[in-house]
C-alpha cells in the first residue's frame, strides 16, 4: 500500500509551523478557492462525495453532520472546533496542533465558510496551554494577512476565530458538555434531542468537529471530495492520524491510508516496527482506552481468519465477541509481560474519577467497578467478583445520557471476555498478585 499524506505531508519542513513557510509550500489554498469558486453548498457537497467520518472517534459521516445544520433566517451558526482530546492512548490531534497549527485554521476558515458562521471556536484541553498561545499566533497572522476578520480577501466573508480552554475535564469531549463549558457553565453532557445542529452554543445552530475531521476539510476542497474517497477502503476513506503507544519499537504518530492491514502497522519498517525488545504481541486496543481490547489472535486476523484491516468496519468486524472499534486511532499495545487486570484498573479509576456524576448508573457503577478490579488487582478479590463486574456493566452500557458510561464499560467487559483466566489467576494466587504489584509501585516510585 502506498504510504500517502493528506495532512502530514509537509510536517518536517522548518518553519512550517508559522505563516510565511506554510502559505510558500500551497497553504490556505482551500480558503481561496472556497471564497472565490465555491458556494457553501458545494463544499458541503465535496465533504459528502469524499466520505470523511468523524474522526473524533464516532465515525459519523461529516457532510451529512453539516448538512443537518438549521439555517433559520436571523440566527447565528457556530462551528466549534472540539481540541479537548482527552481519550487516553490518543495524542495525534495534540501533534497536529503544535507542528501544523495553521492547517487547522485554514480548515476552520473552509469550513466556517461552508456552514455560514462568523463566529467560530476552538476549544481546546486545559491542559494544553502551550499550544493555545501556538493557535493564537497562527490566527493572529492569518488575520494580519487578510485571512481572518471582515471581508475576507475581499469576498464579504466575516470570520473571527478564538481558542477557548477548558477545565481539563473528559467528559468535555462529549460535544453537549462541551458546549455547556464553553457558555461557563459545568460540563454536563445534554439530553438529545435536540441536538446541537438545532440548538447548541447559546441556543444557535451549531457544528462540532474534531481537530483532523476540520483539518482533512483542507486537502478535500483543494483536491476534490471524488480523490479523497479514492483514497481507503469502502465506507472508510481518506487518510487517518493513529496514535500508536505502548510496547511497540516506534511509537508515534502515524499518517496512513485506511484499509492498510494492521499485521503492516505494527511490524512494517515504514510504521511500528514490531514489538520493543523482540517480546510477543499480547494484546492491543485499536481506538483509545474506551474501546474493547483484543487478544493477540484477533489483532491482525478475524475471527473469520480474514486479514484484519485499519478500517471502520474490519476493526468492528464480528462486533464486540471477537472486534473492537477504529475509534479515536487510540492504538495501544500490550507486549507479553502486561498484565491486563492492571490495565484494566487503571482504565476504570480514570472513568471513576472523570465521571460527571449526573447518572446514576455511570456514577456509582464506575466506582463499584474500581473498587472490585482493586480488590482483583491486589489480591483479594473472590471468583464472585469477576461475575459482579460484568453484572455492573450490563447495568451501565447503555443507560446513560451520554457515552462516557458505555466508554467505562466495554473495556471491562472485553478484559473479561478474552482473558478471565488471568483475572482468575488474580483470585487463585493472592499473594503473588501482590507481590507482583508491590514490585510495580516500587518501580514507579524509584524511576
Amino acid at each position: 500500500m502506498n504510504n500517502r499524506k493528506l495532512l502530514l505531508e509537509n510536517i518536517d519542513i522548518q518553519g512550517i509551523e508559522s505563516f510565511d513557510i506554510y502559505r510558500k509550500n500551497g497553504g490556505y489554498r482551500s480558503v481561496e478557492k472556497a471564497l472565490k469558486k465555491m458556494s457553501p453548498e458545494e463544499i458541503v457537497e465535496e465533504v459528502k462525495i469524499s466520505g470523511l467520518r468523524g474522526r473524533g472517534g464516532a465515525g459519523f459521516p461529516t457532510g451529512m453532520k453539516w448538512s443537518f445544520l438549521a439555517k433559520p433566517e436571523g440566527v447565528p451558526r457556530y462551528l466549534v472546533c472540539n481540541a479537548d482530546e482527552s481519550e487516553p492512548g490518543t495524542f495525534k490531534d495534540r501533534y497536529l496542533m503544535e507542528k501544523l497549527p495553521h492547517l487547522l485554521i485554514e480548515g476552520m476558515i473552509t469550513s466556517s465558510y461552508a456552514l455560514g458562521a462568523n463566529l467560530s471556536f476552538i476549544y481546546i484541553r486545559g491542559e494544553f496551554m502551550y499550544i493555545l498561545h501556538i493557535l493564537e499566533k497562527a490566527i493572529a497572522e492569518a488575520k494580519a494577512n487578510g485571512f481572518l476578520g471582515k471581508n475576507i480577501l475581499g469576498s464579504g466573508y466575516d470570520l473571527e476565530l478564538r481558542v477557548v480552554p477548558g477545565g481539563g475535564a473528559y467528559i468535555c469531549g462529549e460535544e453537549t458538555a462541551l458546549l455547556e463549558s464553553l457558555e461557563g457553565k459545568r460540563g454536563n453532557p445534554r439530553i438529545k434531542p435536540p441536538f446541537p445542529a438545532v440548538k447548541g452554543l447559546w441556543g444557535c445552530p451549531t457544528v462540532v468537529n474534531n481537530v483532523e475531521s476540520i483539518a482533512a476539510v483542507v486537502p478535500i476542497v483543494n483536491d476534490g471530495g471524488a480523490a479523497y474517497a479514492q483514497i481507503g477502503i469502502g465506507k472508510s476513506t481518506g487518510t487517518k492520524l493513529i496514535s500508536a503507544c505502548g510496547n511497540l519499537a516506534r511509537p508515534g504518530v502515524y499518517e496512513i491510508e485506511m484499509g492498510m492491514t494492521v499485521e503492516e502497522f505494527i511490524y512494517g519498517d515504514d510504521y511500528c516496527r514490531g514489538i520493543a525488545n523482540g517480546k510477543k504481541l499480547k494484546a492491543c486496543i485499536p481506538g483509545g482506552s474506551s474501546v474493547p481490547i483484543l487478544p493477540h489472535f484477533l489483532v491482525c486476523k478475524t475471527a473469520a481468519g480474514e486479514d484484519r484491516l485499519m478500517s471502520y468496519e474490519s476493526l468492528s468486524d464480528g462486533g464486540f465477541a471477537s472486534g473492537s472499534m477504529l475509534g479515536s486511532g487510540g492504538f495501544i499495545v500490550f507486549d507479553e509481560d502486561q498484565c491486563i487486570v492492571r490495565n484494566t484498573y487503571n482504565f476504570a479509576r480514570f472513568y471513576a474519577h472523570e465521571s460527571c456524576g449526573q447518572c446514576s448508573p455511570c456514577r456509582e457503577g464506575t466506582g463499584w467497578m474500581e473498587k472490585v478490579l482493586h480488590r482483583l488487582e491486589n489480591g483479594h478479590g473472590n471468583m464472585r467478583d469477576i461475575d459482579l463486574l460484568e453484572e455492573i456493566n450490563k447495568k451501565i452500557e447503555g443507560n446513560t445520557i451520554c457515552p462516557l458510561g458505555d466508554a467505562a464499560a466495554w473495556p471491562v467487559a472485553a478484559a473479561i471476555r478474552h482473558f478471565r483466566a488471568e483475572f482468575e489467576w488474580h483470585v487463585t494466587h493472592p499473594e503473588e498478585a501482590q507481590k507482583r504489584n508491590f514490585g510495580l509501585i516500587q518501580q514507579v516510585v524509584t524511576a
